[in-house]
């Protein structure tokens, strides 16, 4: 098993940086930045036969083997920039009503919200809220709260597998079976998915997925996925209308004719992606299973560690519901948050960054009465257990 201190180097990061928000945005090994930059020359060297004749075959290697990897199929397989595109490219193609409902939870990734609300003004259709709490207990919760909001009005579920503000994996495989029984399309945003949990889009049967490969993945910037299942791959277009809508070639579908090109881009994020597989599979004792398991491992220690820094008597989430990501909610003497705006928690994440070198987040989202806050760590390779011993000592120093 690799020690932080030697995963530490196959990356970038800042020494000078406690890094514990590696869920924000990720980070990618130098080594696979530099075949990007490879591969950013040879397009440079002569862009019309790398896009114009090469490009759909190099992207044809990469989506079998990341498909292959996320257990999806490749002919609803397509490379996008981001999950709130993907969360945005399926809620643009479908239409709705104004007798229509859209559920989610108080948990969605704020910008994945705000396309869910955009729709739904456009349309008329109704979002209605089921709130889960934070601390949870249990993972049936979930799906309890989400069937208690259903009706035979609801059309769509935009739903996180790993919730953003709370890190929480939700129990996607039956949240799924009860929407499919019941009719209702699931959008599930697995933004953190890939990397952090073991996937098998075939087996879960969503509707619609998308997630970042830039994330937990490690791969550049700009690389992430939407897998549609097959029944409903003709109602899915991309946002960006291109060639492909008029293309007469019949050897292969009107979506991956579509997703293919809808632009002039840079495509070696995606390009590079199978290259990330290889890389941690090979790096890591395990492979990717091993390299999930040390990450988990290191976050339940957090959690054991923080847990009287956050007072709290239990972890706020059950084990199964943990993945490399922990989150606390901020502690009693803090409930009382009418007081309190965004910016006074943010200037404790400045402060951390400012006095302390630490790079860690504070999040807020609406609870069922009032604004709940927490603050998330995340564990990755190259983190150990004296980062968050300092973030520990780091917290008991901020002003209250």
């Amino acid at each position: 098993m690799k020690h932080s201190s030697d995963a530490k180097s196959w990356f970038g990061l800042d020494p000078s940086i406690t890094f514990l928000n590696h869920g924000s945005f990720g980070a990618c090994p130098t080594a696979i930045l530099d075949k990007q930059r490879e591969l950013q020359l040879l397009l440079e060297r002569e862009p019309v036969r790398f896009l114009g004749r090469e490009l759909e075959g190099r992207l044809d290697h990469a989506r079998n083997k990341t498909a292959a990897f996320l257990g999806a199929s490749p002919e609803g397989f397509a490379f996008i920039r981001n999950a709130t595109q993907g969360v945005n490219t399926v809620l643009k193609s479908l239409k709705f009503t104004s007798q229509d409902e859209l559920l989610v939870t108080n948990h969605e990734y704020n910008a994945c919200r705000n396309a869910l609300d955009f729709v739904a003004q456009q349309s008329g259709a109704k979002v209605r809220v089921a709130h889960i709490p934070f601390p949870i207990e249990s993972p049936d919760q979930v799906t309890e709260l989400l069937l208690n909001e259903c009706s035979d009005r609801t059309r769509l579920l935009l739903i996180d597998w790993v919730t953003s503000p709370t890190g929480l994996i939700f129990p996607m495989q039956q949240i799924v079976r009860e929407m499919n029984q019941r009719g209702i399309l699931t959008l599930v945003d697995a933004a953190h998915g890939p990397g952090m949990l073991p996937m098998d889009l075939s087996a879960l049967q969503a509707p619609f997925v998308t997630g970042n490969f830039h994330k937990w993945l490690n791969t550049p910037k700009g690389s992430a996925f939407l897998h549609v299942r097959e029944d409903l791959i003709g109602a899915i277009r991309p946002l960006s209308i291109s060639h492909g809508a008029n293309s007469p070639r019949t050897d292969r579908s009107r979506f991956l004719l579509e997703f293919g090109f809808c632009g002039t881009e840079d495509p070696s994020p995606w390009l590079v992606t199978p290259d990330t597989i290889d890389f941690f599979e090979t790096q890591i004792e395990g492979g990717w299973q091993g390299l999930r398991t040390q990450q988990r491992t290191l976050a339940l220690e957090v959690r054991t560690l923080l847990l009287e820094t956050f007072e709290c008597s239990t972890p706020p989430a059950p084990d199964s519901m943990t993945g490399s990501l922990v989150a606390f909610p901020l502690p009693e003497r803090y409930r009382d948050l009418r007081a309190r705006s965004p910016q006074y928690f943010h200037r404790w994440q400045e402060s951390l960054f400012e006095d302390h070198q630490i790079e860690v987040p504070v999040f807020f989202w609406k609870g069922k009465t009032a604004l709940q806050w927490s603050l998330r760590i995340s564990a990755h390779v190259y983190n150990a257990l004296e980062d968050y011993t300092k973030l520990r000592n780091a917290l008991h120093t901020l002003k209250h």
